[in-house]
């Protein structure tokens, strides 16, 4: 019985292990952020396309990439708790651009991003990316800016990026979006992620919505 008693105060007494002050701002983020990101799903012509978007009205409006909903036909939002939404396509901005709107039509209060400013972003930064690689939905990973892409207009990151990402934000510490998610690199018919992934940088981005009168 004292042997009992003794391991049972042991246990009582093991340390306790607390979040340290980055996870728990990680955690307060992806808490604030993952109900703005939604699933993209649209029937192509060869197939289902899937993809993430981002919030970015509270009317409705998603910004993704116009790769995921490319020869579209009927396009379903997904949001973070399972509501399902058909959505129709507003705009696309070209093959290098790679940016599309939807529309969704919904009574519930949207919650929105914020974005960030691309100019400022430095190779080394942590970053966060949220997205459906695969179709799992509302996935977080983490990484850092491992170049930057001058000529191309791109900002390439290790944060993992798998298909089902493209459209998804790539953040900054503060919740910002500094990019969005469009591609990764692999040598095997981009099947997996090796960690080098890419993403356009938000500036070029708010410029095509402002031609939309959206910023």
């Amino acid at each position: 019985m004292k042997k009992i008693i003794i391991l049972l105060m042991l246990l009582i007494n093991l340390p306790t292990f607390a979040l340290d002050r980055e996870e728990q701002a990680i955690i307060s983020l992806y808490k604030k952020i993952n109900p703005a990101i939604v699933c993209v799903d649209s029937q192509a012509s060869d197939g289902l396309s899937c993809g993430t978007g981002c919030v970015i009205h509270k009317s409705g409006i998603i910004l993704t990439s116009a790769h995921v909903i490319e020869d579209a036909g009927n396009v379903i939002v997904t949001m973070f708790n399972g509501k399902d939404y058909k959505a129709r396509v507003l705009k696309r901005f070209g093959e290098n651009k790679d940016i599309a709107l939807l529309k969704i039509e919904s009574t519930d209060e949207l919650k929105t991003v914020k974005f960030g400013d691309s100019e400022r972003i430095e190779v080394g930064q942590k970053v966060l990316a949220i997205g459906n690689p695969f179709g799992f939905n509302g996935t977080l990973t983490q990484g850092i800016i491992s170049r930057i892409d001058y000529a191309k207009n791109r900002i390439q990151t290790d944060a993992a990026i798998n298909p089902g990402s493209s459209g998804g934000p790539l953040l900054n510490k503060n919740g910002e979006i500094i990019g969005i998610n469009q591609a990764i690199y692999n040598p095997d018919n981009n099947i997996s992620n090796i960690g080098i992934g890419f993403a356009i940088p938000i500036n070029s981005v708010k410029e095509y919505l402002k031609s939309c009168s959206l910023l």
